[in-house]
């Protein structure tokens, strides 16, 4: 098949635009090779749904389809958050899920999310997806069936029952038109808190702002409203509500690295010795944090499907990414949960009577940039950061390779990596001041312009 998109298979997830990368045919092939991939004595129902976008009514259709033409019973849980999707597997002890969505990817795309059992599909396992895609198959004798179910009020009472509050909060909450909203806005009203909405309206166009919560120009209308209300926090979520962003009393943006730290303290209170993982992009404050609160700190490679792996193996029971996805395994299921992080924070908030800048008041100041995106190819930018990487460590600098290359100095570090979801290298760093960030920056990037890629997103 010549017109195969390929280059739609990442590494833990099916991503691409919708209606030429991801079709109709491309969904109804998923859901057959989807069901080749079960065991073969797998009679329980496989989960589907879908996030907000225009794109994904059809999709969901064709994938239906092909799961039942399969022999493959579905359970429909509509338009909900990705990780609901996540919760009915593990409630209902499915089969598995499939999850319509391209995350906080622009309008014009869409994919899928999966799991097998209660494991994300990433890596090797997506690419034989793949190659069972390009099979042909034929109908089942046993054609499959389709029931609709709301998961909801199941998960609502696991959240209300997890994470009472001993006070409550006035939160912000922008759900960037994605899906998350209508979840949890009522959820966190429940928990007693005053709850005022921004963008819960689900509009698969994301009409106001992109839904990414990493992007500091995306968290402007949350600070505002923050300020005007004086609400005690605000929570935006990404396009399907796996990932979280945080803004403070103040209007300022606490990134995902630094609530780790703060969640991680709180656990090992309980969990003395606990294992805690976090990614190549994130604070060396955070590491030291860990281990000087006695955790053992694993630094591991960016994604949601290769964190909850790591998580499994290690045993690790809390996780996170600079890009908002955290992952909770000591009272939860070990999955990236937005609605249920937030309410996690606000319980950490309530149990300890503090804000967080008093929490935060001890780490030591550092100066670091977010995340810098270059186009670049996907083509390309694998073999560009392993270029880089050569060139470095052939001048003897200390390299962490895992996942990139992250240049560490006495004083700080670097990083250039390329991303799983966009053609785009990553570059982050962070330095005691502004004056040492700048020559760490330098380094790498007068690199980028000897190669001719120099251009920031």
């Amino acid at each position: 098949m010549t017109d195969f998109p390929h280059h739609a298979f990442r590494e833990y997830d099916i991503r691409g635009i919708a209606g030429s990368d991801i079709t109709e045919s491309l969904a109804y092939q998923l859901g057959q090779a989807f069901a080749a991939m079960l065991p073969a004595n797998e009679t329980r129902p496989v989960i589907v749904g879908r996030d907000v976008r225009l794109s994904g009514p059809a999709l969901q259709a064709a994938l239906i389809r092909g799961l039942n033409d399969a022999g493959k019973h579905v359970m429909d849980i509509g338009v909900v958050p990705t990780p609901l999707a996540y919760f009915a597997v593990h409630q209902l002890l499915a089969a598995g899920s499939v999850h319509v969505t391209a995350s906080h990817n622009p309008s014009e795309y869409n994919g899928f999310k999966m799991m097998i059992g209660t494991s994300s599909l990433h890596g090797s396992d997506i690419q034989r997806l793949k190659e069972l895609m390009l099979r042909e198959y034929s109908a089942d004798k046993t054609l499959g069936s389709c029931t609709t179910f709301s998961i909801t009020d199941e998960y609502n009472q696991f959240v209300l029952n997890d994470c009472p509050l001993s006070r409550p909060f006035k939160v912000v909450i922008d759900a960037g038109n994605g899906p998350s909203g209508v979840i949890a806005a009522p959820l966190y009203r429940q928990l007693g808190c005053e709850v005022i909405e921004l963008y819960c309206e689900p509009d698969g166009r994301f009409p106001n702002h992109h839904p990414d919560p990493t992007i500091a120009e995306n968290m402007i209308d949350l600070a505002i409203t923050v300020r005007e209300h004086k609400a005690d926090l605000g929570i935006a979520f990404d396009g399907d509500g796996d990932r979280i962003g945080i803004v403070d009393e103040h209007g300022t943006i606490i990134w995902s690295d630094m609530l780790l730290l703060l969640l991680s303290r709180r656990l090992l209170l309980e969990y003395p010795g606990a294992t805690i993982i976090s990614e190549i992009k994130s604070s060396q404050m955070l590491y030291n944090a860990i281990e000087q609160a006695g955790g053992k700190a694993v630094m591991w490679r960016t994604g949601h499907s290769l964190i909850k792996a790591k998580m499994k193996e290690t045993g690790a029971l809390l996780a996170g990414e600079m890009s908002g996805h955290l992952f909770f395994a000591d009272r939860f299921f070990g999955f990236d949960d937005a609605a249920y992080a937030g309410a996690r924070i606000m319980q950490m908030l309530a149990d300890t009577g503090s804000t967080f800048t008093e929490l935060l008041a001890d780490v030591p100041v550092t100066v670091s940039t977010p995340e810098i995106r270059i186009p670049c190819s996907d083509e390309e930018k694998f073999d560009v950061v392993n270029r880089a990487t050569q060139y470095f460590q052939n001048l003897d600098y200390d390299i962490i390779d895992i996942d990139g290359m992250r240049i560490r100095f006495a004083d700080g570090w670097g990083l250039l990596r390329a991303s799983n979801t966009q053609p785009a290298l990553v570059m982050r760093f962070e330095a005691p001041d502004n004056r040492r960030l700048e020559e760490m920056r330098a380094l790498i990037e007068s690199w980028l312009h000897r190669q001719q890629i120099f251009t920031a997103l």
